[in-house]
């Protein structure tokens, strides 16, 4: 007997409160008439959802504004993922240390698809600092977090991103240094792969430098990446190159060790 595909089973209006949700990773408030243009739903089916969600406290008006944010249950079922991640509970004191070490801004994040998503940011308490980026998304061709997270993983990884990114010209151009040339990138990749460790020297935002390298788990998988993020005009190309990426690296081995990987 041949099984449905579980999209068969999709409820629409489960799949529109999802869409809806997905929509306040990039804001932070939004009225009922743009929400009902980027979903391309009538506002009077948006603010029926927007109702059903209050009730539940996912989502609240803010009585300055009248705008719609993010409520309390979502910081919950925040707050209940970590509980449920030893890797987010083992990589917490780590990325401290790192912050502390550095001075500087650190990330941890995963892949979900083509896409990096971070899990995890701390910021240094100075002036000028990167801003964390917890719950955003950033390409994976164009920052170190993402050359690490495709880099080290099985080539097949590499060759879906080949058929479904690059060969769809999807390597948008961020920066002068962004690398655009398929060529060029996975050339970049396997040096990637072979030292273990990236870095993006201004590809993803000019003036900003990344280095990252790899977290394992106890059965050898990719599970994640460690960052430090800083502004070029302290860290320097070198610093960031050097010292910085051998931090990064060392952390990434402390956390995958912390999680049964044996090298």
């Amino acid at each position: 007997m041949t099984r449905k595909p579980k999209s068969d089973y999709a409820i629409q209006t489960v799949s529109n409160a999802l869409r809806l949700l997905e929509v306040f990773r990039d804001e932070d408030e939004i009225g009922v008439a743009e929400l009902s243009r980027r979903l391309h739903l009538h506002k009077n089916n948006v603010f029926r959802l927007l109702a059903t969600m209050e009730g539940s406290a996912f989502i609240e008006q803010s009585p300055a504004t009248e705008k719609y944010r993010l409520g309390i249950a979502i910081h919950a079922l925040g707050q209940a993922f970590a509980r449920s991640r030893p890797l987010l509970e083992r990589a917490r004191p780590i990325l401290e240390r790192l912050q502390e070490e550095t001075g500087e801004t650190v990330h941890l994040a995963v892949h979900d698809g083509f896409e990096v998503v971070h899990l995890v940011g701390l910021a240094p308490k100075r002036e000028i600092a990167i801003g964390v980026r917890t719950g955003r998304r950033t390409p994976i061709h164009c920052t170190a977090l993402g050359k690490v997270l495709l880099g080290c993983s099985p080539e097949r990884a590499w060759r879906e991103y080949d058929e479904q990114v690059v060969k769809r010209g999807k390597l948008a151009r961020r920066t002068a240094r962004t690398i655009e040339d398929a060529d060029k990138f996975f050339e970049h990749l396997r040096t990637v792969a072979g030292l273990g460790s990236a870095v993006d020297l201004g590809e993803f935002e000019d003036g900003l430098g990344c280095a990252a390298a790899p977290v394992h788990g106890g059965d050898g998988e990719l599970m994640a990446a460690l960052s430090v993020s800083a502004p070029l005009f302290r860290a320097g190309e070198e610093g960031m190159v050097g010292d910085l990426r051998q931090r990064v690296v060392r952390a990434g081995e402390e956390l995958s060790a912390a999680l049964g990987y044996v090298a």
